[in-house]
């Protein structure tokens, strides 16, 4: 039997309303559970790209990008496993402005955790964390005790280790 692994999804499309609508019912009928969605543009111009991350079988993976592809907007999709694409996430976390200078340590745990601090003003601060998830959620392990007063994180974004003539495939797929 075919074992779970997380897989990275990169659907370039056309960017029209309701698509992310169609393309997450793909994965309701399969019950599949997107781990993380992210969407933004690409490096084509007027093209976008969807960063969708999941745990299944290839076997699934496989059927999905294919269902996906057969949505009139959607110009390619891929899949990729961890290990074959650079990926990171990015976290914020707003804190109460006392801490930063009564706690000691938080400086420390920013340091170490190799974070910053993008804004400070009389009621709070926020770092910024990007990073692998297991690196955030360590953050928020070591912060969480002080109190957070709000966290955010992105989904994956991620490109591929190997070389993809990503442009070329989709001027070509365009052009068909």
């Amino acid at each position: 039997m075919e074992e779970n692994k997380t897989f990275t999804i990169s659907v370039y499309t056309e960017n029209n309303v309701g698509l992310l609508n169609r393309i997450s019912v793909i994965f309701l009928k399969r019950h599949i559970n997107i781990l993380s969605l992210n969407v933004s543009e690409s490096e084509i111009e007027n093209v976008s790209r969807f960063v969708i991350v999941v745990d299944t079988t290839e076997k699934w993976v496989r059927n999905i990008v294919g269902q996906i592809e057969k949505q009139i907007e959607v110009i390619k999709a891929f899949y990729h496993v961890d290990e074959e694409t650079i990926f990171l996430e990015n976290a914020l976390f707003k804190i109460a402005s006392n801490l930063l200078f009564d706690e000691r340590q938080i400086q420390n745990i920013i340091k170490e955790s190799n974070s910053e601090i993008v804004t400070v003003s009389r009621d709070f601060f926020v770092i910024s964390k990007a990073g692998r998830r297991s690196e955030i959620e360590e953050l928020y392990a070591k912060l969480k005790p002080y109190g957070i007063m709000q966290f955010v994180r992105s989904g994956r974004i991620s490109v591929s280790k190997e070389k993809m003539e990503v442009t070329s495939l989709l001027l070509e797929e365009l052009k068909s």
